[in-house]
C-alpha cells in the first residue's frame, strides 16, 4: 500500500502528543544509527530531517500516513537518539519528562522499531532499551541498520553477535540506501497497524 506522509508535531511533553487515533509506530535508537534515514527511506520521501551531527532530534516528531483516500492509518514517531557523548546527558535528561511516558503510557503504541548499527559492537545503551521495552511489555522488533556497507558474511556474523548479546532472536538487516529489508518491516508494522 502507497502512503501519503503528513508531518503531525514535534511533541517537546507528554501535554503535546498528538491525541491517539491510529496507531503509533515509534522509531528509537541511538543517535547517528540512521533512524531518519531508515523513516525516508520507508516513506519514499524527506519527511524527517536527516543531519551529519547527531543528536539533533531533541523532541518526538510525529508522522501521519495517510491512505489514497487521504485517511489517516498510522502514525510513525521518531523518537531523540541516545548515546552521543556530546548530548547524551542532556537527552538522558528529557527521558523521564516524555520519552518515559511515551514509551510506558501511550495507548495506541503498536510497535516499538529499535535501531541497532551492524558495522559497530554491540552497545550498552541498546541492551537497555531493548531490555526496558521487554519490563513494558512493549511489542518491538529490533532493524539492523546500514546492512549495505558490509559483506554478506560480516554482515551474517555481525547479526548473529548482536542478537546474542541484546538476547533477542532476530534483527532484520535493513539498508536505507538499497531498500533491503524494508518490505519485511514494513510487513510488521502493517501487521500492528490494521
Amino acid at each position: 500500500m502507497r502512503y501519503q506522509t503528513k508531518f503531525l508535531l514535534s511533541a517537546l511533553d507528554a501535554n503535546q502528543f498528538p491525541a491517539p487515533s491510529v496507531p503509533e509506530i515509534a522509531f528509537l535508537g541511538r543517535s547517528n544509527v540512521g533512524k531518519s534515514s531508515l523513516l525516508n527511506a520507508m516513506v519514499g520521501e524527506k519527511a524527517a530531517k536527516v543531519s551529519s551531527t547527531p543528536g539533533r532530534t531533541r523532541a518526538i516528531n510525529f508522522f501521519q500516513l495517510l491512505d489514497e483516500k487521504e485517511r489517516p492509518r498510522v502514525v510513525l514517531s521518531d523518537l531523540p537518539g541516545y548515546g552521543y557523548a556530546k548530548i547524551s546527558k542532556s537527552i538522558s535528561a528529557e527521558w523521564p519528562k516524555f520519552i518515559e511516558p511515551y514509551l510506558a503510557e501511550r495507548e495506541n503504541l503498536a510497535l516499538c522499531v529499535c535501531l541497532v548499527d551492524t558495522n559497530i559492537p554491540p552497545q550498552a545503551s541498546d541492551s537497555q532499551l531493548i531490555h526496558y521495552l521487554k519490563e513494558m511489555q512493549r511489542p518491538f522488533v529490533v532493524v539492523g541498520t546500514k546492512a549495505d556497507r558490509l559483506s554478506k558474511n560480516v554482515l551474517g556474523k555481525n547479526l548473529a553477535t548482536l542478537r546474542q548479546e541484546h538476547e533477542i532472536d532476530e534483527i532484520i538487516p535493513v539498508s536505507s540506501k538499497t531498500g533491503a529489508g524494508m518490505p519485511v518491516l514494513w510487513e510488521r508494522i502493517q501487521a500492528v497497524a490494521t
